[in-house]
């Protein structure tokens, strides 16, 4: 399967959150070809800040493995991972992050920050960005969208 396929994967859980009201970003974790694990958004539902589609996917991965290095994993989100959840990337030594869009307000990969490839730090992640980027990006456009109009409209 190519990037663009697990891409897709990712996009389809990134539409999970949008039908459950949360940013709509989706991730999946693939290890030798074959998907180990797959999560969206669900800080709200889970009442848990840190529960992003990145960090909830490596919990799944580290459980399913028995590790919590996942040295060979690839990680294919559709929004560029934040600070936590590179923090996050950096701990489970996750080999390659591929993402669809830029975050330009809390991108920690290469927007705001440079986290993965620091080489003050002990690992570096190979990064492959802009995967299907027009579908990753407008899901995210029309979700907030609606949820400027839904607050200008609110009684």
């Amino acid at each position: 399967m190519t990037d663009a396929d697990f891409m897709t994967m990712a996009l389809v859980e990134a539409r999970r959150a949008f039908e459950e009201d949360e940013a709509p970003v989706g991730a999946v974790l693939v290890i030798q070809g074959e998907i180990i694990a797959r999560a969206h958004n669900a800080p709200i539902r889970l009442s848990d800040p840190s529960a992003h589609a990145e960090m909830l996917a490596i919990r799944k991965a580290c459980e399913k493995t028995g590790n919590y290095r996942l040295t060979e994993a690839e990680l294919y989100v559709t929004l560029e991972p934040c600070i936590m959840c590179a923090g996050a990337i950096l701990q489970a030594r996750i080999k390659r992050v591929v993402f669809g869009t830029r975050d330009p307000k809390s991108g920690a990969v290469v927007s705001l920050y440079q986290s993965l490839t620091d080489k003050r730090l002990n690992h570096q992640v190979e990064i492959t960005e802009g995967v299907l980027q027009p579908e990753c990006g407008e899901i995210l456009s029309r979700f907030f969208r609606q949820k400027r109009v839904r607050t200008l409209f609110a009684p």
